[in-house]
């Protein structure tokens, strides 16, 4: 979808983050949309609805505020806007999948996106395999003929690896199967994988989009309007959306998405380069680094290169938790993209789920989401945790 200005020229994503879908309320002018508390809507007549509004699991001004925005960010035609990430995924999978069907997904992911197929969705008859996503040929390999779906997280959680989102998207096309893209790490800002060719563009909102750890929130979003309107129909059907207030705490997120990611990638670049040179670091995992497998890739699909640095410290399990417990500034925390910086452990906390399987966790592995303090700060605050 084209966004323009009055003029015919097309606006820069910072405008669109404003303005897309923000118009100024018709009563009052109020330059930030309202927060629609309602439930449900007063009808001309019967079947005569104002604004084509009657009840807000199907449809509020807010959210619809925000789905337009989320459209607008990622290039799509159509946005959706859920009551968590997992919610927009589940919504996502019923929509696409029936018992019987097949889904590749990535040897790295979001531990809770992990479970919702191996404990949830597996139940329900459809299976999945694993392939390395940063090897199109391992994606290809893994293929078939009940194959619907390949899942592709770039960059990757906890292991930042990096997916040709194009080269895959090729795949995806030859075997006639979608591809869908968790770009909940990079942020439409860093990148835009519709773009590039994925089908279906999944956020969990609650992280860089909101931005500011008050909100949990989903995304899901489409070029094909005929497949905006099958998950449209799925998302009323199903009911798990985006409340009117957590809306607009998105909403107001996005608004400052640009210059936040700017710093976010900013002090993870000092911060990764830090780490390559600490005695007491292993690896360090951060596609900004040209050392790293991806980079090249990232540097050409990505604006920059985002604010998730993983690291292995040397001593194993019991020093990496250390580690997280000595963290004064860096919050020892779940989650992720909010503007102060959170460090945790991925194989006891977020990727536990993930334990004896494929996409199980280095061990010694910790996880750092850098916000936006000072970063001379941060770099204090990691030197003495380190030791």
């Amino acid at each position: 979808m084209s966004h323009q200005h009055p003029q015919g020229h097309p606006q820069s994503f910072e405008t669109l983050a404003i303005h897309a879908g923000q118009e100024a309320d018709s009563l009052t002018g109020a330059v930030v949309p309202p927060i629609y508390q309602v439930s449900t809507y007063k009808q001309d007549g019967v079947g005569g609805l104002r604004g084509g509004y009657e009840y807000s699991r199907s449809a509020n001004p807010t959210r619809t505020a925000l789905e337009e925005n989320l459209a607008a960010l990622e290039g799509g035609r159509r946005g959706l806007a859920f009551a968590s990430g997992l919610a927009a995924e589940d919504c996502l999978l019923r929509t696409l999948l029936v018992p019987g069907d097949h889904v590749v997904i990535p040897n790295d992911a979001y531990g809770g996106t992990f479970r919702l197929f191996a404990k949830v969705v597996e139940r329900w008859g459809v299976e999945w395999s694993v392939a390395d996503s940063s090897d199109p040929a391992a994606v290809r390999d893994a293929l078939r003929p009940r194959t619907k779906v390949i899942w592709v997280e770039t960059p990757s959680n906890p292991l930042l690896g990096i997916t040709d989102i194009a080269a895959v998207a090729d795949v995806a096309r030859t075997a006639g199967a979608r591809l869908v893209v968790d770009n909940t790490f990079a942020s439409p800002y860093l990148q835009q994988p519709l773009a590039l060719g994925a089908d279906v563009v999944v956020h969990s909102t609650t992280k860089y989009m909101g931005g500011h750890s008050d909100v949990v929130g989903g995304a899901l979003i489409v070029s094909d309007t005929g497949l905006g309107d099958e998950l449209a129909y799925h998302q009323n059907a199903m009911g798990a959306i985006a409340g009117p207030f957590d809306s607009w705490l998105v909403m107001r997120g996005i608004k400052t998405l640009a210059v936040r990611m700017d710093r976010h990638s900013a002090n993870a670049t000092r911060i990764a380069e830090m780490l390559t040179a600490h005695p007491k670091v292993t690896q360090v995992y951060y596609p900004g680094l040209p050392e790293h497998a991806g980079h090249e890739i990232a540097a050409k699909q990505m604006r920059a290169f985002g604010g998730m640095v993983s690291f292995r410290v040397a001593g194993g399990e019991e020093a990496a938790v250390e580690v997280c417990d000595r963290a004064r500034l860096f919050t020892l925390g779940e989650s992720l993209g909010g503007v102060e910086s959170l460090i945790e452990h991925p194989g006891r906390m977020t990727h536990a789920s993930a334990a004896g399987s494929a996409l199980e966790v280095p061990a010694d592995l910790v996880r750092l989401s850098v916000g936006i303090e000072s970063v001379d700060d941060l770099l204090m605050d990691l030197g003495q945790a380190l030791g």
